[in-house]
């Protein structure tokens, strides 16, 4: 049976537009993506079987192009489609961010953060960059490591603060694993972190770890 003859409250494009996406389950929002379906199978069947194929919504959306092309029905156009659609969401999330001072809306810095690095596949390390009112000045990732750690050099830090006339920064990084729980060589660095900027007058205002669900806030923790 075509989506069109399901009964209006239970389509997924009317009930997302009568109730808000967050009512919709994450196959319901992929069919609305696809569009259209196969023959045979509506465009929530293919989602959900998707879904199926690849784990969850999280695998599908950082598949490259030739995994996600293998899947039937799902070819360059679509997965252009679903760059973008990432991407533009990327560019949301700076652009609500750069509104007012990072530390007046921590939920947006979070979000901000968690759409920089949760896609990735090897432990990064980065910083969003803040000026005297802590508006931002701009993210960069500085270090890459293996899945298990990345060597963050402290002095590289320094510089990239200075070049940019940074007065403050959040510190942020992910783990791969999933766990956003520091280890002990987290919080060794963060200290660290933390003395050598001090030496030239830029505050460390927070460190975020990125893992699954919500990202964690080490000053929330008391960990800073």
């Amino acid at each position: 049976m075509s989506i069109r003859d399901w009964p209006e409250a239970e389509r997924p494009r009317e009930r997302l537009l009568a109730h808000g996406p967050g009512s919709l389950s994450d196959g319901e929002l992929l069919a609305i993506f696809l569009r259209t379906g196969v023959a045979g199978h509506s465009a929530v069947d293919v989602a959900r079987n998707l879904l199926i194929r690849f784990g969850g919504l999280r695998a599908l959306l950082e598949a490259d192009q030739k995994t996600f092309s293998q899947h039937f029905g799902m070819g360059p156009a679509k997965y252009a489609q679903l760059q973008a659609s990432i991407e533009m969401n990327r560019r949301y999330m700076a652009e609500r961010l750069n509104r007012g001072p990072a530390m007046e809306d921590p939920e947006s810095v979070r979000r901000y953060l968690k759409a920089k690095l949760r896609h990735e596949r090897q432990e990064v390390f980065g910083c969003l960059f803040l000026d005297t009112k802590h508006q931002p000045l701009g993210f960069e990732v500085l270090f890459r490591g293996t899945i298990d750690s990345a060597a963050v050099y402290p002095r590289e830090v320094v510089k990239r603060a200075i070049a940019l006339n940074a007065a403050a920064l959040i510190l942020a990084h992910n783990h791969p694993s999933g766990n956003p729980t520091p280890s002990q060589a987290d919080r060794s660095l963060t200290q660290r972190l933390k003395e050598s900027l001090a030496l030239v007058d830029v505050r460390v205002l927070d460190h975020i770890i990125i893992g699954e669900g919500e990202p964690l806030s080490m000053v929330e923790h008391g960990w800073m």
